[in-house]
């Protein structure tokens, strides 16, 4: 799974198009996603994130991703779940210095944002804290779901 998360990070921009791609995809299809109750299509569209992701990034599926604004590098990859940048930690050679054997997640975000399109401007935006209600829940419908909301002005719950 290293090995894919640092390909991920090395084709940052490509990820980038096509999850975008994906993105108007999945708020295009709202009203059947809608139809059919996001409730209801929770549990199996979390199964495939999390086989696709974890794969990919080594998804923690933490309900609240942000790989589109960290370079492709998850953040909850780092041993201290920091999700708006590196600790004081980080060593000469750009590892961990929790886990000395494993690039810090934020060198590698840095070096995915430079990759895409506006990565160093998304990467100096500040996350707020987890809200760790979403764990195990679909990143993919809640940003949908929420997209879709803003296109037509109705609001969520």
């Amino acid at each position: 799974m290293y090995s894919a998360r640092r390909w991920s990070v090395r084709h940052a921009r490509t990820l980038q198009k096509g999850y975008r791609w994906f993105e108007g995809l999945m708020v295009a299809l709202d009203p059947l996603w809608r139809r059919i109750g996001y409730g209801r299509l929770e549990k199996p569209v979390a199964g495939i994130e999390r086989a696709v992701k974890g794969f990919l990034f080594d998804c923690q599926m933490c309900g609240c991703c942000v790989l589109g604004s960290t370079g492709m590098s998850c953040p909850m990859n780092c041993p201290k779940n920091l999700r708006n940048g590196p600790c004081g930690g980080v060593r000469a050679d750009g590892h961990c210095e929790v886990k000395p054997e494993m690039a810090c997640v934020w060198v590698e975000a840095c070096n995915g944002s430079a990759r895409m399109r506006g990565g160093r401007a998304a990467l100096r935006t500040v996350q707020p804290p987890l809200d760790w209600r979403g764990r195990g829940r679909s990143a993919w419908l809640a940003q949908a779901r929420e997209k879709a909301g803003n296109r037509d002005g109705s609001q969520l719950r």
